[in-house]
């Protein structure tokens, strides 16, 4: 089963306390056209993003799907091109585990960096990127160490990176 969904009303108050934004505007991604890949995610509030600045978006869903895929989240190809902005990690991974995980619920949040000269803005309900399905493969002497814990970065504590 794939299914986007809205986060509850008590996550939405947590990760919302500072936006101006309604439970009821979040929308949930759908598909453009009929042969879309991709399943518009949309800003939900206004902002915008000067030159050289990042921005993190709540974006206020989180998707169920099969435990052999994952939501590939990109930025919006007019928004790469035309204006230079980029995700931070340049391609999101939405594991089928961070769904209804302890710490956040499954909330996707994307972090956003404008590369450009000229400042962005952004109004409640822009698509801002997109999320496509894809299916992958694991090997035959598979072994998992952990149980997912939470959003950036959750699965790599230990890392010297992290430290």
């Amino acid at each position: 089963m794939r299914k986007f969904e809205r986060i509850s009303e008590e996550q939405f108050r947590k990760d919302f306390a500072d936006f101006d934004t309604k439970y009821e505007e979040i929308k949930v991604p759908v598909r453009k056209t009929m042969y879309s890949a991709g399943y518009d995610i949309h800003i939900p509030f206004d902002s915008c993003i000067n030159p050289n600045e990042t921005l993190i978006i709540p974006t206020g869903i989180k998707v169920i799907m099969n435990n052999d895929e994952f939501l590939g989240i990109y930025i919006r190809s007019g928004l790469g091109t035309k204006y230079n902005l980029r995700m931070c990690n340049q391609v999101g991974i939405i594991d089928a585990d961070y769904y209804n995980n302890e710490k956040n619920e499954g909330h996707i949040f994307i972090k956003v960096q404008n590369e450009g000269e000229n400042k962005i803005s952004f109004k409640k309900g822009d698509r801002i990127a997109q999320g496509i399905f894809q299916k992958y493969y694991i090997v035959d002497n598979d072994e998992v160490e952990e149980t997912r814990q939470g959003g950036f970065g959750s699965t790599n504590k230990g890392d010297e990176i992290y430290e």
